[in-house]
């Protein structure tokens, strides 16, 4: 059976949706689109914060400590002209350890698509 051309016309002639109609889809997808990512986002980078400020605090506590170790533990770098080498093996390690984190980024799941 085919439609004849009438039939299409006033099936075509559905009544338009209502300006209250519209804009409250508008406003539907605004929100869907935009504070859904907004959120994500925002989790995301509070999530990343709290990791490191924790991580930073907890790498300063076991530095210092490394650093009270070896001026205890090391007699000859705590005085004298050798004091300062104490300190030259922290900073090396603590050198060390930002090398380690920032290999360790992944920078792919940075452009990821959120599912």
């Amino acid at each position: 059976m085919t439609a004849t051309v009438e039939q299409i016309r006033t099936t075509r002639r559905e009544e338009p949706p209502s300006i209250a109609e519209t804009v409250d889809l508008v406003k539907a997808y605004a929100m869907q689109e935009t504070v859904g990512p907004i959120k994500g986002a925002g989790r995301w980078l509070g999530m990343g914060l709290a990791g490191a400020v924790t991580l930073g605090l907890g790498l300063a506590i076991v530095l210092l400590g490394l650093l009270r170790l070896l001026q205890t533990e090391w007699t000859r770098s705590a005085t004298g002209a050798l004091s300062w080498v104490a300190y030259a093996i922290v900073l090396i390690v603590c050198v060390a350890l930002i090398a380690l984190a920032i290999s360790r980024i992944n920078r792919d799941s940075l452009h990821k698509n959120p599912r």
